[in-house]
């Protein structure tokens, strides 16, 4: 459902659902049950400023009654930021994409405690471009090249694309040479594939019995000396470390993370797989080490291939001799 109100600031209007019925009179008696507790002298400003609209940008009142709308938008109070110390390097633009190099630590999309200081932000701000949307994910560890859509006409070509796994990707990633302890040895390449499902861990993903639904071919690539590095706690072990290609044939939350630490292998610097660290700032001088090297689809609009190649590198990987 599209919001009757225009992207603020590089920031979509929220949309909330009013229940059907309930103790609530009006519209803005359900909002003041819902954040009354938080700043209820701003929930009568917006009413009165006419800054909640429902469907077809109707403005609404302190009176407006719960029933009158299903849904309605507002502009959401941002909190003041502090700034992620990265920057997003463009790597093409023209009428239809802007394919960027995305940085380790910023999310792509706003959430949580992330809104002005996430990828889609920056780029809508930065270009005034308030149509901006990506057309796939990194999450906020990892780096490398993301794709947005810069014009809604055409977007759906591309969507397609990925709907329809038309669009292969290569990612980059350094972890310890052999698997740790426990685990068996490896023969390269090597497929994984298995059955991913959401953990009841926070975030977490895991592998469970049945159907298998991910798949990533692992390569590696070369192997060298990681010094102190590889030893670090949580981390993968030994002292020598290697730079895999990975290529997913499929597109699970952290499918490369969990396919590698199941291999043993556990990409350098992940605080989550194979365990979960306790939560701690941000390191900036420990991203984690897996890089979107490179994204390849025969583009809808020319007929012609493309593909788009990430020019940054894994910390750990250049400082291999």
């Amino acid at each position: 459902m599209q919001s009757p109100l225009p992207v603020r600031d590089g920031v979509n209007a929220t949309r909330l659902r009013l229940p059907g019925e309930g103790p609530w009179d009006t519209a803005m008696d359900y909002m003041m049950h819902r954040w009354g507790h938080i700043d209820p002298q701003g929930i009568e400003d917006r009413f009165d400023a006419g800054e909640i609209v429902g469907e077809g940008g109707i403005r609404l009142d302190r009176s407006t009654p719960l029933q009158d709308h299903t849904f309605i938008w507002y502009y959401r109070t941002l909190p003041p930021e502090t700034r992620i110390p990265v920057d997003i390097s463009i790597l093409h633009q023209d009428g239809h994409l802007l394919v960027v190099d995305k940085p380790h630590f910023l999310p792509t999309t706003p959430g949580g405690t992330y809104i002005q200081e996430s990828a889609l932000v920056r780029l809508r701000n930065q270009f005034g471009l308030p149509d901006l949307i990506p057309m796939h994910r990194l999450d906020r560890m990892t780096a490398g090249v993301l794709l947005f859509s810069t014009n809604p006409q055409t977007r759906g070509k591309y969507q397609v694309l990925f709907e329809k796994r038309q669009v292969q990707k290569e990612y980059e990633c350094v972890s310890a040479a052999e698997p740790a302890p426990g685990h068996p040895a490896v023969e390269f390449p090597v497929v994984v594939r298995n059955r991913m499902t959401k953990s009841r861990s926070y975030l977490l993903a895991e592998v469970t019995a049945g159907e298998p639904n991910a798949e990533t071919r692992i390569e590696r690539l070369e192997t060298f000396d990681g010094g102190a590095a590889a030893g670090a706690p949580g981390r993968a072990g030994g002292g020598r470390l290697a730079r895999y290609r990975l290529e997913p044939h499929t597109g699970k939350t952290h499918q490369l993370r969990v396919h590698m630490a199941s291999l043993g292998l556990g990409i350098l610097n992940d605080a989550f797989y194979p365990d979960l660290l306790d939560k701690a700032p941000d390191d900036y001088a420990r991203p984690l080490q897996l890089l979107a090297r490179g994204i390849r689809f025969m583009d809808p609009i020319s007929g012609q291939p493309v593909e788009y190649r990430s020019s940054l590198e894994l910390s750990e990987a250049s400082r291999a001799p």
